[in-house]
């Protein structure tokens, strides 16, 4: 029960879990209750009028220093990943500390926009100025008190096959990232991969640090350094705290192999993140027909009980050309290629951008309960069902109680003959 004068009371408000006609009471920057019919007087009331309160989206992988950079040199022709490696490799040389951070700051007005509060992005540790380090702390700082961002220290160029990764990614921890990052795929051989994930296992458990891998983003049904990344995450005593990002070459592994590797993963406790947006991009680049879709195998690592998450991981960069940091589009991208439409399926999608990524980044405080933040986003839609069949506007997005972003509602009117009407695109199915 929430007591004395309220900082914001959100009235009749439908939930994620199907909750309907409920009020948010908020003080202090904290939820306070969630009940239906709260009389309690507030500072600020907002009526939703049955609309959807979401926690905040999460976008559980993103490349920051890199996002806006489209067409710096030029645009990535192919369309693989290894050209947008390449062309990352010559922007480089040009980049600035001021550069990286304006076009991150502009990112995150986009992202605070669409209702995404929480990211987690990997810095390119391979320039040895550590210029996208220098920059991203400052936004990290600059942005604290709207955004969670967690950096991760990403050997693009690889672990052991850029000389100097070893010492950049150990000072880039020292200046305060958060993450241990790789990329074992790309290193020059299969073994060393594995060899980088032990490094880079036995490092996180000696500083206390997660990590999160780019593993595996491939075609390569012998790319298995998913493998070694639960094993040593069980001797390093890292359950829990370990992420495997894209896991793309999942989807060409024979089924005997999946079966074993599957309790595995759970038994590390290891969770998943992949990309829908990019990886169906990037991926089935060397196929004629059939050609493979790109991304891991969600439905069956969920079942499985490992706990997956979706990252948007590129906006506007040598990747990816396209993106405004909406996570429902990859939520939706998401259970369209994962062939996810139950209803279930759809529930777990929209779980992959919110609850499910602040699981694998390990936030405190997060959710729709009495005690959490109160960060939340208003939705123009009914339920998650509706949110990622209609891609809704962010009606508002709440930081601390307070409103950071609000989107005036979106309407449609038809003239048939002499009379104007109102469409609406809900359905009352559930």
């Amino acid at each position: 029960m929430a007591f004395g004068m309220l900082d914001m009371l959100v009235q009749n408000v439908n939930l994620p879990d199907g909750r309907q006609g409920f009020d948010i009471a908020i003080k202090d920057g904290r939820i306070t209750e969630v009940a239906v019919g709260i009389q309690t007087a507030a500072t600020q009331t907002i009526e939703a009028r049955g609309c959807l309160a979401s926690p905040p989206f999460v976008d559980s992988h993103f490349h920051m220093d890199s996002a806006l950079s489209l067409g710096q040199p030029r645009i990535n022709q192919s369309g693989t990943l290894l050209e947008g490696i390449e062309l990352w490799g010559e922007l480089k040389p040009e980049l600035t500390v001021a550069a990286i951070k304006q076009r991150a700051l502009e990112m995150c007005r986009w992202s605070i926009s669409q209702g995404t509060l929480c990211i987690r992005s990997h810095v390119d540790i391979c320039d040895d100025r550590l210029l996208a380090v220098d920059a991203l702390l400052e936004v990290r700082e600059e942005m604290k008190p709207y955004i969670d961002l967690q950096l991760v220290a990403f050997p693009q160029d690889g672990f052991l096959r850029y000389s100097r990764s070893r010492e950049n990614l150990l000072r880039a921890l020292d200046m305060g990232v958060d993450v241990i990052g790789g990329i074992p795929h790309f290193e020059r051989t299969m073994s060393e991969g594995a060899e980088a994930i032990q490094e880079l296992c036995e490092l996180a458990a000696q500083r206390d640090l997660r990590v999160d891998m780019h593993c595996d983003e491939s075609d390569d049904p012998h790319s298995r350094h998913i493998e070694t990344l639960a094993c040593e995450t069980l001797r390093f005593g890292l359950k829990g705290r370990v992420t495997g990002s894209h896991l793309t070459s999942m989807h060409s592994m024979n089924n005997y192999y999946v079966s074993k590797l599957l309790p595995l993963m759970r038994e590390a406790n290891i969770h998943v993140v992949a990309n829908p947006l990019i990886n169906i991009t990037l991926q089935g680049r060397h196929d004629s027909y059939p050609k493979r879709r790109g991304m891991t195998r969600v439905p069956e690592l969920l079942a499985a009980g490992v706990n997956v998450a979706f990252g948007h991981d590129c906006v506007m960069d040598p990747w990816y050309s396209m993106g405004s940091h909406d996570m429902l589009e990859v939520a939706s991208m998401g259970l369209h290629v994962g062939q996810m439409t139950s209803l279930q399926g759809i529930q777990d999608a929209f779980n992959a951008v919110t609850y499910n990524g602040a699981k694998a980044l390990g936030l405190e405080g997060y959710g729709l309960e009495p005690g959490c933040k109160a960060d939340l986003v208003i939705l123009q839609a009914a339920n998650p069902f509706e949110a990622l069949r209609l891609k809704p506007n962010r009606l508002f997005v709440i930081r601390n109680g307070d409103v950071i972003a609000r989107t005036v509602p979106k309407e449609n009117y038809i003239t048939l003959g002499q009379q104007e009407e109102a469409v609406s695109f809900s359905k009352d199915l559930f």
